[in-house]
């Protein structure tokens, strides 16, 4: 996170992100239903571990929401791609 950012989308904002944490939280679900039946410990060997990333950036001018790595490597490059 302290690296710069230029949003990848828009390719013009520097300075305005919002970041998103992601919490992750395993539970069990009646198939049928859809209702929560128990949240699952971490250490259960059926439950497979997150192994995404802990946050995600929002710009703050257009609202584009992707990975950080993008508007690192966006920032590295100097400049943005702007989508039509």
């Amino acid at each position: 996170m302290e690296k710069p950012y230029l949003c990848p989308s828009c390719g013009t904002n520097r300075s305005r992100f919002n970041l998103i944490e992601q919490v992750v939280v395993p539970v069990k679900k009646d198939p049928q239903s859809g209702e929560i039946l128990e949240r699952v410990e971490e250490d259960d060997p059926f439950q497979t571990r997150y192994k995404g990333e802990k946050f995600r950036v929002q710009c703050g001018v257009c609202g584009v929401v992707e990975e950080e790595t993008r508007f690192v490597k966006s920032a590295q490059r100097g400049t943005g791609q702007p989508q039509l």
